[in-house]
C-alpha cells in the first residue's frame, strides 16, 4: 500500500510518544513518574458527570446539529460574554471534538498552499503539524526565556511578508505558561491593524488556569476582532479531557466555513457530552477555583526547587500547569556513559536514568528546554524533584 505523502509532513508528537515510552517501561516494572502529558489529574466536577447521566435518563442520545446544539452555543456565548466581555451570538460558535479539532478546522479553512502562518516559539506542538497539513509554511519566531517567551511587536512586525495569512498562539501559554496582559496583546493588535490579510488563531484553552489576575483575550480589540478565531474548550479547566469538547468563536462566514469542513469529517460531536457541557459552563465554578489553588501550590514548589539545581534558568509561568526550564547548561556534559548533545538527549535521560518523563523543547520550537507537567499530585512533584536534582547532578 502505498501512503499519502501528506503524512511526511507530521511526526509524532513529543508529548504522546514520551508518555508512551513512559507506560512502556511501567510495564517493565520500572517506577517511572509521568510528568510528560497536560492533563489535569482531578476527576470531572460530580455535578457535571450528574448532567451527563441525567442527559442520558432524558434521551439525549441522538445525532446532533454539526455546529453544537442550540443551548450549548448559547451557553458558549453568556460564558464570553460574562467573564470576556466578548460579544458573541450562537451563529458565531462551532463546537467540536475537543479544541483541536477546533483548530484544524479554522486552519484548513484559513490556510491555502505556500500561505505563511507565523508562530511564536515556545508552540503547542500541534500548531506546525496542522499549519504543514494545510499545505501551508510555519514560519516560526523565537521568544525565549528573557522575554518571557512572548513576541514583541517589534519580531511580530519583522516575521510579517505579503504571503502571511495566519498568526498562531496561546495564552495562558503551552509550554511556558507565559500570559499576555492588556498592554502586550494591545501592542500586537497594532500591528495588526496595519496588516488586514491576516487572520489570528487565539487558542485560550488555559484561560482558567491563570496565577496572575484577569485572562485577557486579543479579540477585545474592537478593529481586529472580525479577524481573531477565539479557540477554547472543557479539558483544562473543567478537568474534561476524554469528553473532547471544544469550540472557536469567529465571524459568521469563518464559523459557517468550519461547519461545513466538519460536516465532512465528524459531524455534530457528542450529545451527552455537549448537555454536561452546559453544566460545567453555567454551573458551579467552585471545583474549578480548588483545582487552581492546588496547581497554584504545585507552581510554587516545582519552580522553587528547580531553581535551586545549578545549571537550570526558569521563568515563573503565570498560568497552564507546566514548567519549561532552560538546561542548556548540561549539553556537553556526561554520565561516564552518554553525552547529552541536546534537550532530547536530556529528557531519554532523565527517563532512563531518572526515571522521570519530560518532553523535549525541540518538540515545542525551543531546543534548549524541556517541558514539565505539574499536573500530578505534590508527593509525586517531590519525589521527581529529588530524581531530576540526582541525575542532572551526575553531570559533569
Amino acid at each position: 500500500m502505498q501512503l499519502a505523502q501528506r503524512l511526511d509532513r507530521v511526526t509524532e508528537p513529543q508529548t504522546i510518544k514520551m508518555a508512551k515510552l513512559s507506560r512502556e517501561l511501567k510495564a517493565t516494572g520500572v517506577d517511572i513518574i509521568d510528568l510528560s502529558l497536560g492533563e489535569p489529574d482531578f476527576r470531572t466536577p460530580q455535578h457535571i458527570c450528574d448532567a451527563a447521566t441525567q442527559a442520558m435518563a432524558d434521551g439525549y442520545t441522538k445525532y446532533t446539529p454539526v455546529a453544537g446544539i442550540p443551548e450549548l452555543r448559547q451557553a458558549i456565548c453568556t460564558k464570553l460574554l460574562r467573564d470576556n466581555n466578548l460579544d458573541y451570538k450562537p451563529e458565531n460558535i462551532v463546537v467540536s471534538t475537543g479544541a483541536k479539532q477546533s483548530l484544524i478546522n479554522a486552519v484548513l479553512c484559513i490556510i491555502n498552499p505556500g500561505d505563511e502562518a507565523i508562530i511564536p516559539t515556545p508552540f503547542w506542538v500541534t500548531y506546525a503539524a496542522q499549519v504543514s497539513l494545510a499545505e501551508g509554511v510555519p514560519v516560526f519566531v523565537p521568544c525565549g526565556i528573557e522575554s518571557d517567551f512572548k513576541i514583541s511587536a517589534a519580531a511580530l512586525e519583522a516575521a510579517i511578508t505579503d504571503k502571511t495569512r495566519l498568526f498562531m498562539f496561546s495564552s495562558p501559554c503551552n509550554p511556558s505558561g507565559s500570559v499576555y496582559s492588556q498592554a502586550e496583546l494591545a501592542a500586537l493588535a497594532a500591528v495588526f491593524e496595519k496588516h488586514p490579510n491576516i487572520t489570528i488563531i487565539s487558542d485560550e484553552i488555559y484561560e482558567y488556569i491563570n496565577y496572575s489576575g484577569k485572562h485577557e483575550s486579543i479579540a477585545q480589540f474592537d478593529s481586529i476582532k472580525e479577524r481573531v478565531v477565539v479557540v477554547n474548550g472543557f479539558s483544562k479547566g473543567y478537568a474534561m479531557t476524554g469528553w473532547r469538547l471544544g469550540y472557536i468563536a469567529a465571524t459568521k462566514e469563518l464559523a459557517q466555513a468550519c461547519e461545513k469542513l466538519q460536516a465532512q469529517f465528524t459531524s455534530g460531536t457528542n450529545s451527552i457530552a455537549q448537555r454536561a457541557a452546559i453544566t460545567a459552563l453555567l454551573g458551579d465554578s467552585a471545583p474549578t477555583a480548588d483545582m487552581v489553588r492546588a496547581f497554584t501550590e504545585r507552581k510554587d514548589y516545582v519552580i522553587k526547587n528547580l531553581a535551586r539545581i545549578p545549571g537550570i534558568k526558569i521563568n515563573m509561568p503565570a498560568g497552564a500547569f507546566y514548567a519549561f526550564p532552560d538546561i542548556s547548561s548540561f549539553f556537553g556534559k556526561t554520565d561516564g556513559e552518554s553525552v547529552m548533545n541536546s534537550a532530547e538527549d536530556i529528557a531519554m535521560y532523565l527517563l532512563h536514568k531518572g526515571h522521570v518523563t519530560v518532553v523535549d523543547g525541540a518538540a515545542f520550537g525551543s531546543p534548549k528546554n524541556i517541558r514539565i507537567s505539574f499536573a500530578t499530585s505534590m508527593d509525586n512533584l517531590i519525589e521527581a524533584i529529588k530524581r531530576i536534582q540526582y541525575a542532572l547532578g551526575k553531570l559533569a
